[in-house]
C-alpha cells in the first residue's frame, strides 16, 4: 500500500530563504568576499596608494621564505604557542578542580579570579609594562632584595616571556570557568565509587576528571591554539609596533601588520603571510583533534 504524502507547494521555501537572505548577505559581504579578495591579493604585487597590481604568483611566498623576519616571527610564534597553550590549559584545569570542591566563599574566589578577563588587553599590557619596566615594581623588588636588576622589556631573552606571562594571566580565568562548568556535569557517583575503592584525590582527578573533561579540554586547547597563533595586541603595544628588541616579540600577525600598513607596496606579502598563517592554524587544529578527540576517545 503506497502512502500518500502531502505535496509541498513549489514556492513554500521562498519565505524561509527570504529570512536567511540578510544573514547570508552579511556573511558573504564581510567574510567570504574578504577571504576571496585576500587570496587574490596574495598572488599580486599591489600598491595601495596607486591601486596598481601585477600578478606575481608564488613569488610572494618565495620572498617570505628568504626573509629573516619571517623566520624570526615563525620561531617566536611557535615558542609562544608551545608554552602558553599547555600552561594556560593545565593551570585553568587545576584551579577549576580546586574550586569544584566544597570550599567557603567559592563564588567570591571565582569572581576575583575572573576579573582579569574583564580587563581589556591594552590595559592589561600597560599594567605589565608598568610592573616590568626599569622603574617597575618587579625590577625594584629584585634590586632591593637581590641586588640585581633585569631589563625585562629591553632584553630579547625576557621580552617574549613577559608577553607569555601576560597572556597566561589574562586567559586562565575564562578557561577556568569553562572547566568548572564541565566538572559540574561529571556524575558524583563516579567519585563516590572511586572513594570506596580507596582512590586518593590525585587518582580521582587523573582517572575520572581528566578523561571526563576531554571534550572540554579539546575545546580549550583548540581555542587557545587559535588565539595564540593570532597574538598581536600585546606584542604591538609592548614593542611599540616594531617587534623588538631584536625581533624578539615579532609574531606572524605583527609581521602581517608591517607588510600591510608600514609599507604601501607590500600588501601582497601581507595577504600571502595571512594565507600561510591560516594554513598553519588549520593544520595544527587538525593535528590537535587527531590526538585529542572531542568525544573522549584519545589516540
Amino acid at each position: 500500500m503506497m502512502s500518500t504524502l502531502p505535496k509541498i507547494p513549489r514556492g513554500a521555501g521562498i519565505g524561509a530563504y527570504a529570512f536567511l537572505l540578510p544573514a547570508l548577505l552579511v556573511i558573504g559581504l564581510f567574510t567570504l568576499a574578504p577571504i576571496a579578495y585576500a587570496l587574490f591579493v596574495s598572488v599580486q604585487k599591489m600598491d595601495l596608494v596607486s591601486g596598481r597590481h601585477s600578478f606575481v604568483g608564488l613569488r610572494n611566498l618565495a620572498y617570505l621564505v628568504e626573509d629573516d623576519k619571517f623566520w624570526a616571527a615563525c620561531h617566536n610564534t611557535m615558542v609562544y604557542v608551545a608554552v602558553v597553550v599547555p600552561l594556560q590549559t593545565a593551570i585553568a584545569m587545576a584551579l577549576a578542580c580546586a574550586l569544584n570542591g566544597k570550599i567557603r566563599f567559592k563564588r567570591s574566589f571565582v569572581t576575583l579570579l575572573f576579573l582579569p578577563t574583564l580587563t581589556s588587553s591594552a590595559a592589561m599590557t600597560m599594567i605589565f609594562m608598568w610592573l616590568f619596566n626599569n622603574n617597575g615594581l618587579v625590577v625594584q623588588f629584585l634590586q632591593q632584595h637581590f641586588g640585581h636588576s633585569v631589563n625585562f622589556l629591553g632584553d630579547p631573552r625576557w621580552a617574549l616571556g613577559i608577553i607569555m606571562l601576560m597572556n597566561v594571566f589574562s586567559t586562565i580565568p575564562g578557561y577556568m570557568v569553562v572547566f568548572l562548568a564541565g566538572l559540574q556535569e561529571i556524575p558524583a557517583a563516579l567519585y563516590e565509587a572511586a572513594l570506596l575503592d580507596g582512590a586518593g584525590p590525585f587518582s580521582r582527578h587523573w582517572e575520572i576528571s581528566v578523561p571526563q573533561l576531554t571534550p572540554v579540554t579539546c575545546y580549550v586547547l583548540t581555542m587557545g591554539l587559535i588565539g595564540c597563533f593570532q597574538v598581536f595586541d600585546q606584542a604591538f603595544i609592548l614593542s611599540g609596533g616594531e617587534g623588538g628588541p631584536e625581533n624578539a616579540t615579532l609574531t606572524f600577525t605583527l609581521l602581517i601588520y608591517h607588510f600591510a600598513f608600514k609599507n604601501y607596496n607590500t600588501m601582497g606579502l601581507a595577504c600571502a603571510l595571512a594565507v600561510v598563517l591560516t594554513a598553519i592554524i588549520f593544520c595544527a587544529t587538525l593535528i590537535l583533534n587527531r590526538f585529542v578527540q572531542p568525544n573522549g576517545a584519545n589516540r
